[in-house]
């Protein structure tokens, strides 16, 4: 009987309120794929396009810090690089950072 005018707008206001909260996050959600989601996977697959093409003779940077030389691509998963003379390891293939040069395989 006795209605304020404000409780008479802010009932006529709610009738709105979900379409006005719909769209900004649809407008985040988008600015974030665009800005985040989407470089991330480009990032993921030239990476792996680049463990695909390693090949023997190859000089690489595991995520640890390491430079070697690829002795040996083992299977997908596995490689043998030498550090150092006569100094051979077994790495994931995943651990490898970056291809400092890309050489023609070594002759058997």
């Amino acid at each position: 009987m006795f209605v304020t005018p404000a409780y008479a707008q802010a009932a006529g206001g709610a009738a709105g309120g979900l379409g006005s909260l719909i769209v900004p996050m649809v407008l985040v959600f988008a600015i974030m794929y665009f800005l985040m989601i989407r470089p991330q996977q480009k990032k993921m697959k030239e990476h792996q396009g680049m463990l695909e093409a390693l090949r023997r003779g190859d000089q690489v940077v595991t995520a640890g810090g390491l430079i070697g030389k690829v002795v040996k691509v083992k299977d997908d998963t596995e490689i043998e690089l030498e550090l150092a003379e006569g100094v051979k390891v077994r790495v994931v293939k995943t651990t490898i950072a970056q291809v400092m040069s890309k050489t023609e395989p070594a002759a058997s």
